[in-house]
């Protein structure tokens, strides 16, 4: 009998590729990486774990590839990384495989055609325009009303993302995202969106069933630096059950319902209203806090999904778990960080994880790579939890030095 594989495309969502592996390990599947990284070196492949070169963006030269596995191994199933989940429902549509819908897929990961579908359904957002040049984006934001939203219709981690609070700041990121600094996809096409202002809140979905809602809050604007989340969010039996009713209308609205969905929320003067749909599962630590609070290991249950095996969502216990993310304070480069090992031995601290080395470079984004690490955190209680996240912060430093100026 062959050895039935997980076929990962790039790995798996944002630093989730280790848990993906482990998980897939203990299913008693072999783990093989598709990569067009020739030494695979946004993660560490460990000892069991197959990683092959191949062009990710080539369908068919993926296609060529999983067939030429398929002369070894069972392939029990395919995933990959958010950005490649259009491709992963190809190949599983290809290979009769159990996946998602590739359609809903791109309809779902295009900001403005998704927001045209869910508002044809009626579900509740912000107002929002498409621009495509600098007349139309000025346009749009006085036609919603200052301040607005400009970002990118396809992109994550808030990358190009800004508030503007008036129309200097409009034409600045304007700019900025047309004159050539940032790097498009595709031609360029920008959201103006209202600003809505309100707690925020993050739904984890696996299949049709809202597993998790979590809280969270961000750094200063303009930027929106993630600084922490908090599971399960301290919400009422209605605001609840309102959050989980908008939040199925968006899977049936764009035709998801299967794998991992995560949506994001603002809870404003009338109630919630949706800021995005990703058909994925949420990125680290989403799925730890998710594990932590209510016991129930959404990446496990996604690759049973994924290789036909039964789910089980059942909650096992209730905590409060939440994660704080280590956000870097100026550019330069990181001499050292430290306070780990006394953070770890604190009584209630789950992980502490930083995400680059001494001696590199940092520059800041205003987006996801703004952070340096995280420090993870579970209990009983909502206090319990918030003073030991505190207490382990506490113990963590580091030292960046500021960059030569010309003159130096």
């Amino acid at each position: 009998m062959r050895t039935r594989s997980l076929i990962m495309i790039e790995g798996a969502p944002w630093r989730c590729c280790q848990l993906y592996i482990q998980s897939a390990k203990r299913l008693g599947l072999h783990p093989i990486i598709l990569s067009a990284d020739p030494i695979c070196g946004e993660y560490i492949v460990t000892e069991g774990t197959e990683v092959i070169h191949v062009d990710t963006s080539n369908t068919d030269a993926l296609i060529r590839e999983l067939s030429r596995i398929l002369v070894t191994y069972d392939i029990a199933g395919v995933t990959g990384r958010s950005r490649f989940y259009t491709t992963v429902g190809k190949l599983c549509r290809h290979f009769d495989l159990a996946g998602p819908n590739p359609e809903s897929i791109e309809r779902c990961r295009e900001k403005f055609t998704q927001r045209q579908l869910l508002a044809q359904a009626g579900v509740p957002m912000p107002a929002y325009q498409l621009a495509t040049n600098a007349k139309e984006v000025e346009r749009s934001a006085a036609a919603i009303g200052l301040p607005v939203i400009l970002k990118p219709t396809v992109g994550g981690g808030s990358v190009g993302v800004r508030l503007c609070r008036n129309f200097d700041e409009v034409a600045e990121h304007t700019r900025y995202l047309l004159d050539g600094k940032y790097i498009w996809p595709l031609s360029p096409r920008i959201l103006v969106e209202e600003f809505a202002q309100g707690p925020y809140y993050t739904v984890d979905i696996l299949g049709t069933e809202v597993v998790g809602i979590g809280s969270g809050d961000f750094g200063p604007p303009p930027q929106f630096v993630y600084r922490q989340f908090t599971y399960p969010a301290l919400l009422n039996d209605e605001e609840h059950n309102r959050i989980a009713e908008v939040s199925l209308s968006c899977l049936r609205a764009l035709d998801l319902g299967w794998g991992p969905t995560n949506i994001e929320f603002r809870w404003t003067k009338d109630g919630p209203v949706v800021i995005e749909v990703n058909p994925r599962m949420g990125g680290t630590p989403d799925p730890q806090l998710v594990r932590l609070a209510y016991g129930v290991d959404l990446i496990t249950e996604h690759i049973k999904l994924v290789v036909g095996d039964e789910c089980d969502l059942c909650r096992t216990h209730s905590h409060t778990a939440a994660a704080r993310f280590l956000v870097a304070d100026r550019d330069g480069t990181l001499d050292w960080i430290g306070g780990d090992s006394p953070a770890r031995a604190v009584s209630g601290v789950a992980e502490v994880e930083f995400y680059v080395p001494p001696k590199t470079p940092i520059v800041r984004q205003g987006d996801f790579q703004d952070t340096i690490g995280h420090v993870i955190v579970a209990s009983p209680s909502y206090a319990q939890t918030e003073a030991t996240l505190q207490h382990a912060v506490d113990l963590i430093d580091w030292s960046i030095t500021p960059f030569p100026t010309p003159d130096e």
